[in-house]
C-alpha cells in the first residue's frame, strides 16, 4: 500500500496537502516512476470524499489503506478500510472503489461492462471490479481465507447523480460488490456505519497487512480443475474486460452468423494463458466448440498431461499453431491463440506432405479456422527468427477479409509477485526501454541477488527448494546441446562454467536417467539439477529463477555488447542481420529474468559483466542469506 494512516489522521493530511506528496513519494519508491498526472488527479478529488464521509459518520480511528497493493499482483485497490464490526467486535473489512464519473451507462452487450465518455471501449462495471478485489484478496490472503464474510465491497461514485449512472445499478450486487453515489451520500454513511464501529481499526489493519499470502495459483497446478470442473480463476480488471469480450464476440457471431477477431495483448504475467483456460473451461461447458492452441510444444504438453489427465476429450481441447493447415472454413465456435507471438511465417516444415503445402500464411490458417479466433500476445517475447504474431499483422490480415477486430491491452502482471518495478528495472537493464539501466530499489514483492559462481547460485536455489519453494536454473543458449542420449545413458554435462557441470533439459518427450521430458521440465520437481534455455522456459513460472548470462551478452564500458558468434543457437543462420540476432537475445534474456514469482538469482560468465550486475543489484538491502 502507498499510504495508512485513521481516516481523521487522513482528513488533516488531505488538508494541508501533505497526502499527495507523500504518495507520489511513495509511488516513485514502489514502482520506479512517477504516477500519472491523472492518478495524482485523482488522488486529490476522490480520498478527501472518502475522508470525510468517513469521519462524518462517526468513523475516524478507522484504519484507511491507501492504493492497497493486491498480494502477487500489480493491481491495487483504491482504498481498503479495516475496523472493528459494531456487531460481532470481530475485525471488519470494507475495500472501496472510488470513482470520479459522472454519468457512465451499462453496455447493450453486457451489464458487467459499461460505458463513460472519455474512453473509446468498455470498462467493467466498478461492482464487479471491488466484487474482484475481493474475492482475490479472500484467495490470497491467510487472514481473510477462513473469514471470508469479515470483507465487504463498495463502489463509491461520488460525483454520479441518480439519472447519470441509474442503468449501472442493473448490475447484480451482493456483499463483496455494492453501488453508492454522491447524490445518495447518506446512504453511503449509513452503510459504513454497519460494517465498520467508532473504535480503532489499526489491529485490524495489522491483521491483515501481516495476513499470511497464500501460494500463488499457478497456471499448471490448477489447469485441470478449471477446465474440467466449474471453479475459474479470479479475473481481474482488464483481464475480465477480455474475457467478457470474447464471451460477447462468441454470442454476436452465433446470432448475426459473422466472424470477429479479438486480439488481447500484456507483457508477461499479465494473466494472458489465465484467461485462455477461464474461456476455454467456460466455452467447453456451454457446448460451444472450441480449441485451445500454442506454438510451444512445452506448454501444450503439459496441459495435456495436466489438464487431460482423467479424461481424453479434454487432452484433444491442446492443439498447436501448425494444426490447422487442413482445417475447413469456420470449422470452430472459438480458436483461442495462446502466445500467439510466436506464430510462424508458415505451417508447413519438412515433414509436411505435399498435398498440405498450400502456401497459406499460418496466421490465415488460424483465421479462417474459427469464427472468432482470440490472439492472445506478448510482441516483446519474440525470441526466434520468424515469429511474426503482432498486432499489426493481425489486424492487416482481418483488413483484408473485412473482419472487424477488437484488441484489448493487459497492463497489470501477476508474475515476478506482480512487481511492476522489478519488470521494469528487467527492461531498462537490457536496453529494450530507453534510458539505460537503473539501481534495483528492492520492494516487498520481489528479491534480486547477483550470484558470484554457478556453484553458489545453485545451493542458494537448493536451499529454497528445502523450504518447500520450486526453483529452477535456466541459460542463455552458449553451449552445445547433445539432443541424442541412448537409451540407458545419462544426459551429458554439456553446460559447463569451469568446474561446474550440468545438462541442458532433456531434448524430445521421453524421460532421460530420472530427468523429465522437455515439456515437463518447467513443473516437474525432479528438472531441477538441469538448465533451461528458453524455448524450455517460455510460458511458465516457478517460485525461484536462477538466470545464467552467457558470454553472447557481455557489458563493455558504458553499454551491452552482443556476440553472435558465442550463441550455439540453430535459429540464428547466416543470413539472420545482426540487428535482429541482438533484439532476440536480450529478448531471450527478458524472457528468463521474468520466469521467478519470488525471486532470481542472475549470474554472468563474463566477470565485468557480473561487476556491473552486482552494482545494479543494489545488493546491499538484499537478503542473500543461502
Amino acid at each position: 500500500m502507498l499510504f495508512r494512516d485513521s481516516a481523521a489522521a487522513v482528513a488533516a493530511e488531505c488538508h494541508s496537502g501533505a497526502l499527495f506528496f507523500r504518495l507520489t513519494e511513495q509511488f516513485v519508491h514502489v514502482h520506479g516512476h512517477k504516477p500519472g498526472l491523472s492518478e495524482v488527479r485523482s488522488w486529490e478529488r476522490s480520498i478527501p470524499v472518502l475522508a470525510s464521509a468517513l469521519n462524518d459518520a462517526g468513523l475516524g480511528q478507522v484504519e484507511m489503506l491507501l492504493e492497497y497493493g493486491l498480494p502477487l499482483n500489480s493491481k491495487r485497490a483504491d482504498a481498503v478500510l479495516a475496523g472493528v464490526h459494531p456487531d460481532t467486535g470481530l475485525p471488519s473489512y470494507v475495500v472501496v472503489e472510488l470513482k470520479q464519473w459522472s454519468s457512465a451507462e451499462p453496455d447493450d452487450d453486457d451489464p458487467s461492462l459499461c460505458r463513460i465518455d472519455s474512453y473509446s471501449r468498455a470498462v467493467l462495471n466498478p461492482v464487479d471490479q471491488v466484487r474482484g478485489y475481493c474475492e482475490y484478496l479472500v484467495s490470497f490472503n491467510g487472514a481473510l481465507a477462513d473469514h471470508p464474510y469479515r470483507v465487504n465491497g463498495a463502489a463509491y461514485l461520488h460525483n454520479a447523480t441518480e439519472f447519470g449512472v441509474s442503468g449501472l445499478f442493473e448490475a447484480e450486487q451482493d456483499q463483496y460488490g455494492r453501488l453508492f453515489i454522491g447524490a445518495r451520500r447518506g446512504e453511503f454513511i449509513d452503510y459504513l456505519r454497519t460494517k465498520l464501529g467508532p473504535e480503532s481499526g489499526a489491529a485490524a489493519a495489522d491483521e491483515l497487512v501481516n495476513g499470511k499470502i497464500g501460494p500463488s495459483k499457478q497456471l499448471m497446478a490448477v489447469a485441470a480443475q478449471e477446465v474440467r470442473e466449474r471453479e475459474q480463476f479470479v479475473l481481474l480488471g482488464e483481464q475480465k474486460i477480455a474475457y467478457r469480450t470474447v464471451l460477447n464476440a462468441v454470442r454476436r457471431a452465433k446470432q448475426s452468423d459473422q466472424k470477429e477477431i479479438v486480439i488481447v495483448t500484456g507483457g508477461p504475467g499479465t494473466g494472458k494463458s489465465v484467461i485462455a483456460l477461464s474461456l476455454l473451461g467456460e466455452l467447453y461447458r456451454q457446448g460451444v466448440t472450441a480449441l485451445h492452441a500454442t506454438g510451444s510444444s512445452s506448454f501444450t504438453t503439459t496441459m495435456r498431461k495436466v489438464a487431460g489427465a482423467r479424461k481424453r476429450e479434454v487432452k484433444d481441447l491442446f492443439k498447436y499453431f501448425n494444426s490447422f493447415m487442413t482445417a475447413d472454413r469456420n470449422s470452430l465456435d472459438v480458436l483461442i491463440c495462446d502466445e500467439a507471438h510466436r506464430i510462424r511465417e508458415t505451417s508447413a516444415n519438412r515433414y509436411t506432405r505435399a498435398s498440405n503445402r498450400t502456401g497459406k500464411a499460418q496466421l490465415e490458417e488460424l483465421i479462417d479456422a474459427a469464427r472468432v479466433p482470440v490472439f492472445l500476445l506478448d510482441e516483446h517475447q519474440v525470441v526466434r527468427p520468424g515469429e511474426m504474431g503482432t498486432v499489426a499483422e493481425i489486424k492487416e490480415v482481418a483488413a483484408t477479409k473485412s473482419l472487424p477486430c477488437r484488441v484489448v491491452p493487459l497492463d497489470s502482471q501477476f508474475r515476478c509477485g506482480g512487481s511492476d518495478a522489478y519488470l521494469r528495472w528487467v527492461i531498462r537493464l537490457l536496453g529494450l526501454e530507453p534510458g539505460g539501466p537503473v539501481i534495483w530499489e528492492p520492494d516487498d514483492k520481489m528479491q534480486l541477488t547477483v550470484a558470484d559462481s554457478p556453484q553458489e547460485m545453485e545451493a542458494f536455489l537448493d536451499s529454497r527448494r528445502s523450504q518447500d519453494y520450486s526453483a529452477r536454473m535456466a541459460a542463455g543458449y552458449c553451449w552445445k546441446w547433445t539432443k541424442k542420449v541412448a537409451p540407458g545413458e545419462v544426459l551429458p554435462a554439456d553446460v559447463v562454467i569451469g568446474e561446474w557441470k550440468r545438462p541442458w533439459n532433456v531434448f524430445g518427450d521421453r524421460s532421460v536417467g530420472g530427468a523429465p521430458p522437455a515439456a515437463l521440465w518447467a513443473t516437474d520437481p525432479a528438472g531441477f539439477g538441469q538448465v533451461g534455455c528458453v524455448y524450455t522456459a517460455q510460458g511458465f513460472e516457478y517460485d525461484w529463477s536462477g538466470v545464467i548470462i552467457g558470454p553472447d551478452l557481455v557489458w563493455r564500458g558504458d553499454r551491452w555488447v552482443t556476440d553472435r558468434s558465442a550463441s550455439k543457437d540453430p535459429v540464428f543462420k547466416k543470413s539472420t542481420p545482426d540487428a535482429d540476432v541482438d533484439r532476440l537475445i536480450r529478448n531471450t534474456y527478458k524472457v528468463l529474468l521474468t520466469r521467478g514469482m519470488i525471486g532470481t538469482v542472475v549470474y554472468s560468465t563474463d566477470p565485468e559483466t557480473r561487476e556491473k550486475l552486482r552494482g545494479l543489484a543494489n545488493e546491499s538491502s538484499i537478503f542473500t542469506s543461502v
